[in-house]
């Protein structure tokens, strides 16, 4: 299900990339190419199509984007998993020895120092 989500990010990200760029900055973009008003549509219908693309657009993929990212959760872990990781790990792992005591229970002298 995240795949389907992802592709359907890339894909509304991609057609908005695309209609963005066929907008004019100071207003003209595709619908300049349409120089004559009676043609099928009109300039001005043009222009209203690409504003309202791209609002659509845009808006499909924040709500995919919130969408994916409920579905995936945090990425972290609960505290019974962090709790069973470390059970897992402490049971493993070797048990540590402690060394051997010595006369008085003084600590244990390096023999080259002498």
């Amino acid at each position: 299900m995240e795949t389907f989500f992802t592709i359907l990010i890339i894909i509304a990200a991609i057609l908005l990339g695309l209609v963005v760029l066929a907008q004019n900055p100071k207003g003209g973009g595709l619908a300049q190419g349409f120089g004559n008003a009676s043609q099928l549509g009109g300039v001005r219908n043009t222009t209203d199509f690409l504003e309202k693309s791209t609002w659509t657009l845009a808006s499909a993929v924040a709500v995919l984007c919130l969408i994916s990212s409920f579905m995936t959760g945090t990425g972290g872990t609960t505290k019974a998993q962090q709790n069973e990781v470390e059970a897992n790990v402490l049971s493993d792992a070797p048990p540590v020895l402690a060394p051997p005591p010595t006369e008085n229970n003084q600590p244990l002298q390096n023999q080259d120092s002498k």
